[in-house]
């Protein structure tokens, strides 16, 4: 039963659990910061916008460690692990306060989600992460093994316009159905903004795909 355990134990490199560990921290870290909205001047930012960026090039450590397989089911559980904090603040928010803590209200205003907000981002961190993934898989098994910067680079390329855009609509755009929104205007202003940051972020993320030694693919 030892020997197995250690077997078992050897076949998960040590810095795929910190690497597994890191992405789900910054998806729920994104998700709780982008219930607020900063400025860049005068422009719209939501602050999830200076953390996310870095789960993609995460996943693709993943996928280049763990194969494509399991990056699948890293996202599906990301998403769900998200959905679960959210509701579990949600409840916490709505928990009656001690009379004797004063921060009841403020707890409530801060760490209880927005739903649509938190939804939004989870619709888009899903989408985009999974066609990221695919993306990957294809520069990696049709285009080249080489210069693995190139596969992280095409495949965010593709993949945070995608996210960007779900999220922005998704979260603040003026539909009735969703209730509340901003302006079209700022809408676009806040997809503009949030691509640029996380373009950056991605580009300041790369040297990440090279933290683990390139492995065969999990077809």
């Amino acid at each position: 039963m030892k020997r197995k355990n250690r077997q078992l134990s050897s076949s998960v490199p040590a810095l795929a659990v910190i690497v597994v560990a890191a992405y789900i921290a910054a998806q729920m870290l994104a998700d709780v910061a982008s219930v607020k909205i900063g400025l860049i001047g005068s422009l719209a930012v939501d602050m999830g916008t200076f953390i996310y960026p870095i789960t993609f090039t995460l996943r693709d450590v993943v996928h280049k460690v763990l194969g494509r397989r399991n990056a699948r089911m890293l996202i599906a559980s990301a998403g769900i692990i998200n959905l679960v904090m959210a509701a579990y603040l949600m409840w916490a928010a709505g928990f009656p306060s001690d009379p004797l803590w004063a921060l009841g209200a403020e707890f409530s205003a801060v760490l209880a989600p927005v739903w649509r907000i938190v939804v939004a981002s989870i619709v888009a961190e899903l989408a985009s992460e999974l066609l990221d993934t695919e993306i990957y898989h294809l520069f990696v098994t049709r285009v080249t093994h080489r210069y693995q910067w190139a596969r992280v680079l095409v495949s965010n390329s593709i993949s945070v316009p995608v996210d960007n855009l779900i999220f922005s609509i998704g979260a603040f755009a003026p539909i009735s159905a969703l209730g509340g929104g901003l302006p079209w205007e700022s809408v676009w202003g806040i997809f503009v903004v949030n691509l640029l940051v996380k373009y950056g972020v991605t580009l300041l993320s790369l040297p990440l795909i090279y933290i683990v030694p390139e492995k065969s693919e999990d077809q």
